[in-house]
């Protein structure tokens, strides 16, 4: 069993910076790829971001490139999602996941088979 718990979400004003941090126990995190997604409500779960096993590679969704940056630390169990120049549009519940496979980098939140609880962001004018 995994357990992923996000932290770091808050009210934050437009322009604005957050660091969201996910920290993995149980069983093997350094293994696999992990993401990033986030739900705003009455819309469906989106994906953010993604990052291979070891960092190696990375993939994010159009509307945050440049702007987020997703990071790991396998020592620490723990994978990051650094979020800068915030828009209202980046207002959402964002959850972790881990992938099924190290090295994929997939888009879908089928692929993911373990999450955490979310953390919720919202971003004022």
């Amino acid at each position: 069993q995994v357990q992923l718990v996000e932290s770091g979400g808050g009210l934050v004003q437009a322009g604005g910076s957050l660091r969201l941090s996910c920290a993995a126990s149980g069983r093997t995190f350094s293994g696999y790829a992990m993401g990033w997604f986030r739900q705003a409500p009455g819309k469906e779960r989106e994906f953010v971001a993604a990052i291979t096993w070891n960092g190696g590679r990375t993939v994010y969704v159009d509307s945050v490139k440049g702007r987020f940056t997703i990071s790991r630390d396998n020592a620490k169990n723990t994978v990051y999602l650094q979020m800068n120049s915030l828009g209202l549009e980046d207002s959402a519940v964002y959850y972790c996941a881990r992938d099924r496979t190290p090295v994929v980098l997939h888009t879908t939140a089928g692929a993911y088979d373990y999450w955490g609880q979310g953390t919720q962001v919202t971003v004022s004018s």
